[in-house]
């Protein structure tokens, strides 16, 4: 703790973090404590990034995003609409967001749906895509890793 009072936040990105692209419009919960957020696409695809919070852990989260459109026949579909590089900023920034409101968490998980056909890899290329942004942008506090087709941020245990 601090003398204010408040609990010390390590950031969640290095300092001189800054989206590289314009993000879409958020839409945060009114309720603080609820953990879906939504954005829409320029191309009018609507997405859910959801944070649930693991079984063992209180403070460690799963983070999921998916496609709601009903034109996709399931909510992880392969969009395909030229918009991966503003929705990975967009999802970034929402966790950034989540992490404010959250600023205990210890752990964030996620990982990338296969394409068709590319099931058999260690990891997707989408998984491969979240690891490389989540490398550039978090801060040294945060440990950056792949496991499988999962990336894992995790807090750096030594400054709890």
């Amino acid at each position: 703790m601090n003398p204010s009072g408040k609990a010390d936040i390590d950031p969640l990105f290095k300092a001189t973090y800054k989206p590289e692209l314009d993000l879409y419009p958020i839409e945060i919960p009114a309720n603080k404590s609820a953990s879906d957020f939504y954005f829409t696409t320029d191309s009018g695809l609507k997405y859910q990034v959801m944070f649930a919070r693991k079984r063992d852990s209180y403070l460690a989260h799963i983070v999921n995003f998916s496609v709601l459109n009903e034109e996709f026949e399931d909510e992880y579909s392969e969009t395909n609409r030229g918009e991966v590089y503003r929705i990975i900023a967009t999802v970034a920034e929402i966790i950034s967001i989540y992490h404010k409101i959250h600023p205990s968490s210890r752990s964030y998980e996620f990982a990338g749906e296969y394409k068709d056909g590319n099931e058999r890899g260690e990891s997707s290329i989408r998984t491969r895509l979240y690891f490389r942004k989540a490398k550039r942008i978090m801060h040294p506090s945060w440990t950056v890793s792949m496991l499988g087709n999962r990336v894992i941020l995790l807090r750096d245990s030594s400054r709890a």
